[in-house]
């Protein structure tokens, strides 16, 4: 993906799938319908428990990853987003390359600053200001450019000093596994966005200025030098599909049961509706410029929700 630029007539379409409640069965089951389906990516979360939900239960993202791709064909697995505070970025470069060898190609690198103080603070882990975890984002950011390209590591910055650190075998995407960076920070955020990453997503709770959004990174990266097109432009929202006009309303009333507080953006996205409004509605977003759309559907990834998004949605794309 790195270099894919914006003007792809078919966007990259992903299924956001936290994995709050669910057994390795049911989210193997899942993965692999989403496979069969023409899905082509799937997302986990990178939390240490569900937020504001501590006693369910939620599998660790990275090992989870690593099953499912280990035991999937074609589809790419990624973290919407992994935190950076979790793992030592020569850690995480280790296990990134060797998920991509595992996978054969398949490994879709999300990463972020954290969002959640209090598992933090439970695990005991440093939290700081958004300023200081925005500096640790940019180191790491650095270390896991310079081990997907160079195979080594040799960095002096702030909080990450590293000498001489071979990183072999390296990944087998080249010239590395696509970095995803989410968020709008236009002080932090877009900065780390212009410089280090292959593709910027927009969060389901800035879906109400995307076109201001999008204005700052192509100003932040002509004041840099790079052309904001090698950026691909990823967007996360909810989709409510309903298979026909007479089920919408209660589709729309689970949605909102489920997805209507704030932060998840399910009336700004415009994707609740039947198969022909979601299908024009996405092609306003690809007309927009967005090449991977990565959605929650109403229903966490049913049966019949991803065969009616690959009998009516996917072959209109």
């Amino acid at each position: 993906m790195p270099g894919r630029r914006n003007d792809m007539s078919r966007p990259e379409i992903g299924i956001y799938l936290p994995q709050l409640g669910f057994s390795f069965d049911d989210l193997l089951h899942r993965t692999r319908l989403c496979e069969e389906h023409g899905i082509d990516s799937l997302w986990l979360y990178d939390h240490l428990y569900g937020p504001g939900m501590p006693d369910y239960p939620s599998m660790e993202a990275w090992t989870l990853a690593t099953a499912l791709l280990s035991r999937t064909e074609r589809i790419r697995v990624g973290h919407m987003v992994l935190c950076n505070q979790f793992r030592h970025p020569v850690t995480l470069a280790k296990m990134a390359t060797t998920l991509d060898q595992i996978s054969g190609g398949r490994l879709t690198l999300g990463i972020g600053s954290g969002s959640i103080e209090d598992e933090h603070r439970r695990a005991g882990l440093p939290w700081g200001t958004f300023a200081e975890r925005s500096t640790l984002l940019g180191e790491t950011l650095q270390i896991l450019h310079q081990a997907f390209t160079e195979e080594r590591i040799d960095f002096a910055g702030n909080h990450f000093t590293v000498s001489d650190m071979p990183i072999k075998p390296g990944p087998v995407q080249r010239p590395r596994p696509p970095i995803v960076v989410g968020g709008v920070g236009e002080k932090y955020t877009l900065p780390l966005v212009a410089r280090y990453a292959d593709v910027w997503n927009v969060p389901t709770y800035a879906l109400g200025e995307i076109e201001h959004k999008i204005g700052v990174l192509r100003t932040i990266c002509g004041e840099i030098g790079r052309d904001p097109d090698d950026i691909v432009l990823s967007i996360e929202a909810v989709m409510a599909l309903a298979p026909d006009q007479a089920a919408l309303p209660k589709v729309r009333e689970f949605a909102e049961k489920r997805f209507g507080g704030p932060g998840f953006g399910l009336h700004e996205a415009g994707l609740i509706g039947t198969a022909p409004a979601v299908v024009d509605r996405l092609r306003e977003l690809v007309g927009m410029g967005f090449g991977q759309i990565v959605l929650f559907t109403h229903d966490r990834c049913s049966e019949q929700t991803l065969e009616l998004m690959a009998s009516s949605v996917l072959p209109h794309l």
